[in-house]
């Protein structure tokens, strides 16, 4: 069996297919609902002459416009037998941009213009003698939460949305609570996160204090952001309220100093966007005390300060 490569080797071989006279995308057959891992069926060797897509379904979201962003999961073959290359359903999608430089020729035509809920199946040529062929699903994941509006509290932060999904968030002039505060803001309809799994996520969090940012992925040049969740690898305040929420929620959380950064009350509003992982018994996950805070905010909400 061909040895399972990592994801950025899998991508580097997307991204070099060179082409040449026919295709052959139309032989494989694609099997597997929304939301799981596909099933690819070809007869070996599959001869792949040039770079083909065709689109096994298609979205209903936003249209993939030159720039936007995307996550993306993808399950790689080779074409020679079938062989697994690589995979992200495991692991969790990949951010990427739409873009010439991030996607290549090959793939950032076979993505730009699908809308976002599209499952393609791709074929690429070898990129050198030493390589096969690929055969690849690619699921286009949403950057943002959705699922039905639940209702806030009327005394908590008010959020408000951009176009893009982007949120504000208005701090009220009361004094801010002493304990946790977890409040669903959109329910998704994915599966519930479990503490070891890792997570997607987009967040904008702000201090109660003033309402001044302390940390964003929605500023330009950044993107979501992919951590472990409820193993110590953040502040205690996401570790509680995210675990147990379902992928494909909006979460307002409101972090006490003794769980976040240890001199101010935070308030985060985050968009799960995908869990990946096998969970871990809650025995075995271990607390970190909070951050000693620096002189700037931490660039991500990490545990270590």
């Amino acid at each position: 069996m061909r040895r399972l490569i990592g994801v950025t080797a899998v991508l580097m071989l997307l991204l070099a297919g060179c082409s040449s006279a026919s295709g052959s995308v139309d032989t494989v057959a694609v099997t597997g609902a929304a939301g799981t891992v596909p099933t690819l069926e070809f007869k070996h060797p599959l001869t792949v002459r040039h770079p083909e897509t065709r689109e096994i379904w298609a979205g209903n979201g936003p249209t993939l416009g030159d720039g936007a962003s995307v996550l993306m999961n993808y399950i790689a073959e080779d074409a020679q037998n079938g062989d697994l290359v690589g995979e992200t359903y495991s692991t969790g999608p990949l951010p990427m941009a739409v873009t010439l430089d991030a996607l290549g020729q090959d793939l950032y035509d076979a993505i730009k213009g699908r809308r976002v809920g599209t499952r393609l199946v791709h074929v690429t040529p070898a990129a050198s003698n030493d390589e096969s062929a690929l055969v690849v699903v690619i699921d286009l994941l949403p950057t943002r939460a959705s699922g039905e509006p639940v209702a806030p509290r009327p005394e908590l932060p008010v959020v408000t949305l951009a176009g893009d999904g982007a949120p504000t968030i208005t701090v009220p002039s009361s004094p801010p609570p002493t304990s946790l505060v977890v409040q669903p803001l959109i329910k998704g309809l994915g599966q519930q996160v479990a503490s070891g799994q890792s997570l997607v996520v987009q967040y904008t969090g702000v201090d109660w204090a003033d309402g001044s940012v302390v940390d964003t992925t929605w500023a330009a040049g950044k993107g979501p952001f992919t951590t472990e969740i409820g193993l110590g690898k953040v502040i205690q305040g996401w570790d509680e309220g995210l675990v147990e929420q379902t992928v494909g929620s909006q979460v307002l959380l409101v972090i006490p100093p003794t769980l976040g950064y240890g001199d101010k009350t935070l308030v985060f509003v985050v968009d799960i966007l995908a869990a990946a992982g096998k969970p871990v018994p809650a025995s075995t996950a271990t607390a970190t005390a909070p951050p000693t805070p620096g002189p700037t905010p931490s660039a991500t909400p990490t545990a270590a300060g």
